[in-house]
């Protein structure tokens, strides 16, 4: 998945990059809002942390308006504890609230929360044809095995399982699933959903090749 983070503090937005990216997410940052306006016209996030305070203006201001025509939903990172505070986060389009300092475990549970009510579900797994998926751990289970995945399958997998049915082109699914300054070409993509494909083989899932238009997930039945 790949989350924007708008946070101005060096020390605080390193500690959540490399944190995420253990996870296999792709993370870009930025200080300002003016900065975090550049990567929401250019990229599409799953997922975004915004803080209040920074260096050209307040992130739930910035939220207020943003929400005409901003649909990511946005978890807002601030040192400010007044149940007002937080009411006027979540008022103002917000999707949950986290206070400084915070456990990044606790960061990681929040940003699973919020994709899993984006998504429509209330747990961690999914089902996807005759297998069941765990995105927290890393797992496919099937027909009585249970198979583990890289952080990168389970990466792209989330990605097709959230988006059951649509066509993804390869540049969406390299959107969601690197961040700016990775080096990755359209073809590394083919060789990461070949990869998959064999890993979800006889699950009674699949990604089909939509000629000219990218990749689609289906189930066996379809």
């Amino acid at each position: 998945m790949r989350y924007l983070l708008v946070e101005d503090n060096s020390e605080l937005a390193e500690a959540i990059l490399k944190r995420l990216a253990m996870d296999g997410h792709a993370i870009d940052h930025a200080a300002t809002l003016a900065e975090a306006e550049d990567c929401l016209a250019a990229a599409s996030y799953d997922l975004i942390l915004l803080d209040v305070m920074l260096p050209d203006g307040d992130g739930r201001e910035f939220l207020s308006r943003s929400r005409a025509h901003l649909e990511t939903p946005v978890i807002v990172l601030t040192a400010r504890a007044q149940v007002s505070d937080r009411v006027g986060a979540l008022d103002q389009g917000a999707d949950d609230y986290i206070t400084k300092p915070f456990d990044f475990s606790e960061l990681e549970a929040r940003c699973r929360a919020v994709l899993r009510r984006r998504g429509g579900s209330a747990r961690n797994q999914i089902a996807l044809g005759a297998a069941l998926f765990d995105p927290l751990a890393g797992t496919l289970q099937h027909d009585g095995t249970t198979l583990d995945l890289r952080n990168r399958e389970i990466r792209l997998l989330e990605i097709f399982a959230r988006h059951p049915g649509q066509i993804l082109s390869k540049s969406q699914v390299m959107d969601h699933l690197f961040s700016y300054d990775a080096e990755v070409t359209e073809n590394a993509i083919e060789v990461y959903v070949g990869r998959l494909r064999r890993r979800i083989a006889g699950m009674g899932v699949r990604i089909d090749t939509v000629r000219g238009l990218g990749y689609r997930m289906e189930t066996d039945d379809k």
